[in-house]
C-alpha cells in the first residue's frame, strides 16, 4: 500500500532544478532517502524498498548523491585495528 504526501514548495524551487512538479518530487524523495541512509535512520534494504528498486541498485544509486555504503560511525573506526 502506497501513502501519498503533500509537499508544498515555493513555485522558484522548480524551476531553479529545471523540474516539473512530478520530476521534483521523485528528486525530493531520492534526496531524503540518501540523507536518510547517510544518517543511519534507513538500511540499504528500506532505503531500496521505498525507491522501488533492488538493494543492487540503491548502492550504485548512492553514489550519484555521494553517499558511502558503509554504515560506520567514528567509535566503531577508532576501535578498529
Amino acid at each position: 500500500m502506497a501513502v501519498t504526501v503533500t509537499v508544498t514548495v515555493p513555485e522558484g524551487a522548480l524551476s531553479a532544478l529545471r523540474q516539473g512538479p512530478l520530476e521534483f518530487a521523485e528528486e525530493l524523495k531520492r534526496a531524503a532517502v540518501a540523507k536518510w541512509y547517510e544518517l543511519g535512520v534507513v538500511s540499504q534494504s528500506k532505503g531500496a524498498e521505498i525507491l522501488g528498486i533492488s538493494r543492487s541498485e540503491f548502492l550504485d544509486f548512492l553514489s550519484k548523491y555521494r553517499v558511502t555504503p558503509y554504515q560506520v560511525d567514528d567509535a566503531e573506526l577508532a576501535a578498529s585495528p
